[in-house]
């Protein structure tokens, strides 16, 4: 089931998020929405949570002084929000995450930048050692305001077929 809502009493409704195995179909696009505008306080935040010291993203004078002349935010939070925007709509139901594949950052993202993203799926198959799970890989892009790509990359996830499936 994709996005939606079920009837869980009288009067009553829960909302459902994500896809089971079947509902993707190989060259398929998902617009994930909202965007998400990352500022420098988040940026921050995240370089000093994952101890990364690299001055270009959070001491405003060194960040003059280096090629954009303002600070970076730091990739690998551009890799994590974008990851996250599209979790609802593919892997909200997964059993995991494999992993993370062709990894390319395209351009720089700064502070007051809003972020969207994009996912197509690329592949999916029954796992050959989990009954009932499948597979599927799908291809997510981030994209900034100006309708300019930042980053993309591929993923992997483990996600349960439903149980009248067959498989395909």
């Amino acid at each position: 089931m994709t996005y939606g809502t079920e009837k869980v009493g009288p009067n009553r409704f829960r909302e459902v998020l994500g896809r089971d195995y079947e509902d993707f179909q190989v060259g398929h696009i998902y617009e994930h929405r909202p965007g998400r505008t990352l500022l420098q306080a988040d940026n921050t935040w995240f370089t000093l949570l994952t101890m990364n010291t690299h001055p270009v993203h959070f001491d405003l004078n060194y960040a003059a002084e280096a090629e954009f002349k303002k600070p970076l935010m730091n990739s690998t939070l551009t890799l994590a929000v974008v990851t996250g925007m599209s979790v609802s709509d593919t892997s909200h139901r997964a059993i995991a995450n494999l992993g993370w594949d062709k990894i390319r950052l395209i351009a720089p993202v700064f502070d007051g930048d809003t972020l969207y993203a994009e996912s197509e799926v690329l592949s999916k198959r029954p796992s050959k050692s989990r009954p009932g799970q499948g597979i599927v890989t799908i291809r997510t892009s981030g994209i900034n305001q100006h309708d300019q790509p930042v980053i993309t990359f591929e993923r992997s996830f483990l996600i349960a077929q439903r149980a009248s499936s067959t498989g395909d």
